[in-house]
């Protein structure tokens, strides 16, 4: 009796195991999309090395409010967004720039960063697949 129930034991632990080291059963679909439509708030910069070249840059995107008294707020949001694919990375670097409007495409992240100080510091970025460069109306 004590043997079959070993068995049964290692047997369930040996499914469990090849369970979750094997291909899903099933896969869903999910999606993590992120349409941007603001302005650049600073040149873009280059990071990294020659290895693993990035760009950043941040924009800016705003909501109004209107408060019960008749007055308006503007809320300014700001987003970082990195730029990893190289013919989009070298088109940021040569033509986008600081007050210029853009519409960015892509996925959001979210991760961690040790700041000068050896803090961990939580860090919300935008991965852009696609910037598209809007022209400024004089």
């Amino acid at each position: 009796m004590f043997v079959r129930r070993a068995f049964q034991v290692v047997n369930y632990r040996f499914h469990a195991l090849r369970t979750y080291c094997s291909e899903p059963s099933r896969i869903e679909k999910t999606v993590n999309t992120v349409s941007l439509l603001g302005r650049i708030g600073a040149d873009p910069q280059k990071r990294g090395n020659d290895a693993h070249p990035v760009v950043t840059f941040s924009l800016a995107t705003h909501s109004n409010y209107r408060y019960e008294s008749g007055d308006w707020m503007q809320k300014t949001d700001w987003h970082r967004v990195v730029v990893f694919k190289p013919a989009l990375r070298d088109s940021v670097m040569n033509y986008l720039r600081k007050g210029q409007r853009a519409m960015v495409t892509g996925k959001i992240s979210y991760g961690e960063i040790t700041d000068q100080e050896g803090k961990q510091r939580s860090t919300t970025s935008i991965i852009a697949d696609e910037v598209i460069f809007l022209q400024n109306q004089n």
